[in-house]
């Protein structure tokens, strides 16, 4: 059932990725595309957790994809902000 529930929230993010993209091509605002970059790399975060399973001993270092993904959101945040002065 994980692995199912793991696979759903892959998709999920696939998706609102494209949705990001398909409004970034459109409208032209970079913040857009930051937020289809994360999106992507959590749909990533929650393929190795659905498909490797690791044990709890070693599951943090999944959880860098997910930092990775913050961030880039964070930097396109910064980067929208800097770019209005």
């Amino acid at each position: 059932m994980v692995q199912f529930l793991n696979g759903g929230l892959t998709m999920a993010c696939m998706v609102a990725g494209l949705f990001f993209l398909r409004f970034w091509r459109s409208m032209g605002d970079r913040l857009l595309l930051f937020f289809a970059i994360a999106f992507w790399i959590l749909a990533l975060h929650w393929g190795v957790l659905g498909i490797v399973n690791p044990p709890s001993e070693t599951r943090h270092y999944t959880y860098l994809l997910r930092l990775l993904a913050f961030l880039v959101i964070v930097v396109g945040i910064v980067d929208k902000n800097r770019g209005q002065r």
